[in-house]
């Protein structure tokens, strides 16, 4: 039996699992690490505690699976997207902490750079609208903030990489500055119609190109990692979102997922051709086989499961973040509490990324339980305006919503969501579904599997949940929703 090791390296966490050529989860690691919040709206990690924490669960995994290292046909890697880390080329030590995804630093800076008129530029070759959650700014503001560095940068001594760059030169023993199209299309330097690094981008960020990896497809031989004592093969690196897109089997135009994360992130396949959204989603590229493109419109909610973990830990109200369902069905509904965890401003359809969180409709009999199931409720109502603005851009009708991630093991969550859109919302058997899509990836780099057929009959379905609340009454619930995003909105 030969196996895929998928590295799933979170926001929150890292995580190494062991699929067969089955598709079969065989074992698995997890750990978090910490996160740091330096000032308000400012996200960051330390780059080697997460190389540590990846590192530490593979040697986990192969610890206690007893497979032999030979057996390992490919490492798959897949990956937080968009956070930034600057390092210098021969000692790999970063010169800043890494700036996460939910950093909003950079905020004032896209506004500057809105009034210029260089908005419809960027979304232009990039798909992506300008926000402080991509890369580009978050890498300027590091060349432009740590002594030495933009001198450094030019002269060929540094480094960029989004998470994915990061562990291919670890495991790679500092051979190897690459990245593949679905997280270089997420930097707002990378042109998604060209599949290149754009120089007009480059320049109006002031970003030298050496600092830059190289890409290649997503499912590719990248190189060997020889840390644990065997060569094994980097056969794959793609986002975290288009693994799951990939993992989920969404192979053909209008198929669709949404993963409940950290955040919430809902991909529709897209084919070869490049939708253009009018109703605030963004252009990505999917994950890519060969030189083919592939693309996506992709809605991103920045606070999903998240919220889960601010009531865990600064409310209190849970001890456990799996104790939030029973907590949140304890009562009939939320009692008119409406909850917008706009922690990390708003991001698709609204892109506010100065918006502040807010719970709306408190009472003297407003309990935790509300809460909690406001905050459920909360994930629901965002990626439901994600696939009403899909359906509205794109002409293939969604007829299902393949979901995955943590948040998804919660049935009440997903009985909302399907009430919401009416349409089924349906969960596969593994909903690991990120790491899977690495796996997959990787084991057609290395032959393991013959082809993305083969990967489509691996997936299988464990339960369906059909929407039970009339299209009036969800229609009522997502009003009631959306004037609460406008009176957040005039603050």
């Amino acid at each position: 039996m030969q196996y895929i090791l998928a590295l799933d390296q979170g926001t929150s966490s890292s995580r190494t699992i062991l699929f067969n050529r089955r598709g079969e989860l065989v074992h698995s690691a997890q750990l978090e690490f910490p996160q740091y919040y330096p000032q308000a709206s400012w996200v960051e990690h330390n780059p080697l505690e997460i190389w540590q924490s990846q590192k530490n669960t593979i040697e986990q995994v192969l610890k206690d699976s007893k497979v032999q290292l030979r057996d390992i046909a490919g490492i798959g890697i897949t990956n937080q997207r968009e956070t930034c880390i600057v390092w210098h080329r021969e000692s790999g030590k970063p010169i800043y902490p890494a700036i996460v995804w939910q950093d909003r630093r950079t905020a004032n800076y896209c506004q500057q750079l809105r009034e210029q008129g260089h908005a419809d530029l960027i979304q232009q070759k990039t798909g992506l609208v300008l926000d402080p959650y991509f890369s580009a700014t978050k890498l300027a503001w590091i060349l432009d903030h740590v002594p030495h560095a933009r001198q450094q940068a030019e002269n060929g001594e540094l480094a960029f990489g989004t998470v994915d760059t990061w562990l291919a030169y670890q495991l790679s023993e500092k051979k190897l500055h690459v990245s593949d199209v679905s997280n270089a299309s997420r930097t707002m330097l990378w042109n998604i119609h060209t599949n290149m690094w754009d120089q007009d981008l480059l320049a109006l960020f002031g970003i030298p190109r050496q600092l830059l990896p190289e890409i290649f497809p997503s499912s590719h031989h990248f190189g060997e990692c020889q840390l644990f004592g065997q060569a094994i093969p980097i056969a794959s690196i793609v986002g975290d979102q288009q693994a799951a897109l990939f993992g989920q089997a969404c192979f053909e135009p209008g198929m669709a997922k949404n993963t409940y994360g950290t955040g919430c992130f809902m991909l529709a396949h897209t084919g070869n051709s490049c939708a253009h959204s009018t109703h605030g989603l963004i252009s990505t590229a999917a994950a890519q086989l060969n030189l083919q493109p592939q693309y996506a419109l992709e809605g991103s909610v920045f606070i999903g499961g998240a919220v889960v973990q601010w009531l865990r830990d600064n409310l209190h109200i849970i001890r456990n973040s799996n104790e939030v369902e029973a907590l949140a069905e304890s009562v009939s509904d939320s009692d008119g509490v409406i909850f917008v965890p706009a922690f990390a401003g708003l991001g698709a359809p609204y892109w506010k990324p100065d918006a502040k969180a807010a719970i709306f409709g408190l009472h003297r009999g407003t309990t935790n339980a509300h809460i909690a199931c406001a905050a459920i409720e909360s994930i629901a109502f965002q990626s439901a305006e994600l696939l009403l603005a899909m359906q509205n851009d794109y002409q293939h009708p969604i007829q299902e919503l393949r979901v995955d991630g943590g948040a998804a093991r919660n049935n009440a969550l997903l009985q909302f969501q399907a009430d919401l859109l009416g349409i089924p919302i349906v969960r596969p058997r593994i909903t690991e579904t990120t790491a899977l899509g690495a796996a997959y990836l990787a084991g057609l780099s290395t032959m393991i599997f013959s082809s993305v057929d083969e990967c489509q009959q691996l997936w299988q379905e464990e339960r369906r949940f059909l929407p039970q609340l009339s299209r009036e009454q969800a229609q009522l619930r997502l009003n009631e929703w959306q004037k609460a995003i406008q009176s957040l909105r005039q603050y």
